[in-house]
């Protein structure tokens, strides 16, 4: 049995390490693009910020480590074609930029995404980056480090765009979004993206919101961001817009694809072409809510399905129970958190649903630094049934959406997670904690 995993991050090294668990005598092969192995990729904006001083921190397994599981690794190869017909497919080094061909029994796609990079004007010069890779983020923090740079301008205001602000307010620079959008963080509602606008403008964040990038301006070196409203200046640009299913080299495989480009698998992680399997950014996932497919390229869905994968790939039969796109991000002093539905995709399926918004604390005022946390329920109008979850404050709201994320993953509704017995103790929680007021103001 030979193994042959495209892409060695998240997704494809889990499937590759349950893999060599279950089949001790296989041959396994990884291809990856890059040069570096199995890191967490959602922490490069802790180490451009100097949090995380150590990039190989962010490395959970090396080259030699996987090696020394047996398996064949071959760093800086790109698959660029395969021929499922054949059980083959088409490798270049990128050393040497030669092409040959290898063969599989069983082949694994986690190939993950692209940055999104419009076409701008100028968007060649220097210093204008994106954070993807591994590789991105040592050339970013390297060139973050200079004195020289002032200004940056991050065009985007999701995640990563965002997560890079509070890096670069770190690292003592003038920073400004600009965000074709009316408002940033948009898998989260809005009334906890003005309280995160806020507390950007109060740091001293410059947001151009409702704004689109028209080009870069400068001769060698990038020296001002060109919009529609106006023009900015700028010594490093971050391109922070979306990103793609990089699957470009799937074409004429056979292998369907959805309209954005995403692998098309089943719970399974099973492509439609036998014993081709996916996983991870580049590839749909299942919805427990929604009870379809999603495109939702987070790492702790790549892994949890690579490991599903792998274990299938070896003859198993397990099914994802389902992701809630769970996801949570520190802005400043503040912390967001979100599960389950947002009040716009409830929106879009169609549902009856109903939603609160409380202000509520993580402990009581008798005890020291009290601090308010805010949330949010969209919950199904005739059961109460949780559908999703945001919280936003400076402490104690992502963990609480964990709760949240429990309660939704089991059918839990409003009434029942309202009397779930949850601890209480004056440093941490009420006797009615903040998840227990926000679910009895469901009505």
């Amino acid at each position: 049995m030979k193994l042959v995993v495209i892409g060695g991050v998240a997704a494809g090294m889990s499937a590759a390490s349950k893999f060599r668990r279950l089949n001790p005598d296989a041959k396994i092969v990884v291809y990856e693009k890059g040069s570096y192995l199995s890191y967490g990729a959602c922490g490069l904006p802790y180490y451009v910020s100097g949090e995380n001083d150590d990039y190989t921190k962010m490395i959970a397994r090396t080259k030699e480590q996987f090696e020394a599981m047996g398996m064949e690794i071959h760093l800086q190869h790109e698959v660029v074609k395969v021929v499922p017909e054949k059980k083959q497919v088409m490798i270049k080094d990128r050393y040497s930029n030669k092409l040959f061909i290898d063969t599989y029994d069983k082949l694994m796609v986690s190939t993950g995404t692209i940055p999104l990079i419009p076409p701008f004007p100028g968007r060649d010069l220097a210093n204008i980056h994106v954070l993807k890779t591994l590789e991105d983020g040592i050339v970013l923090k390297k060139i973050a480090d200079q004195p020289s740079i002032k200004d940056v301008v991050i065009v985007g205001g999701g995640y990563i765009g965002i997560e890079v602000v509070e890096a670069m307010l770190r690292l003592g620079k003038r920073v400004r979004v600009v965000e074709l959008a009316d408002r940033i963080l948009r898998t989260f509602d809005s009334e906890l993206t003005e309280m995160a606008e806020q507390e950007l403008v109060e740091h001293g964040v410059e947001l151009n919101l409702g704004e689109k990038v028209e080009g870069f301006i400068g001769t060698d070196t990038v020296q001002a961001v060109q919009t529609d409203k106006g023009q900015y200046r700028a010594d490093l640009v971050l391109l922070s817009i979306g990103v793609k299913p990089a699957t470009k080299f799937l074409d004429g495989s056979g292998i369907s694809l959805a309209e954005n480009g995403a692998v098309i698998i089943d719970r399974e992680m099973r492509t439609n072409v036998k014993d081709v399997y996916s996983a991870g950014d580049c590839a749909q996932v299942y919805h427990k809510v929604m009870e379809e497919n999603a495109f939702i390229p987070l790492g702790t869905n790549a892994n949890k399905c690579g490991r599903l994968a792998g274990a299938n790939m070896a003859g198993q039969h397990q099914k994802y129970v389902g992701t809630l796109g769970s996801a949570a991000i520190k802005v400043c002093n503040l912390e967001m958190g979100r599960t389950g539905l947002s009040e716009f995709e409830a929106q879009n399926l169609a549902i009856d649903y109903s939603t609160v918004f409380v202000k509520s604390a993580d402990h009581p005022g008798y005890y020291p630094d009290q601090t308010p946390i805010w949330i949010k329920l969209i919950c199904e109008k005739r059961t109460r049934r949780i559908l999703g979850a945001q919280a936003i404050g400076q402490k104690g709201a992502v963990l609480r959406i964990d709760i949240f994320a429990v309660a939704i993953h089991n059918g839990m509704s409003a009434d029942e997670l309202g009397m779930t017995d949850l601890v209480y103790a004056p440093p941490f929680a009420g006797v009615w904690d903040a998840v227990h007021i926000a679910c009895n103001a469901v009505k």
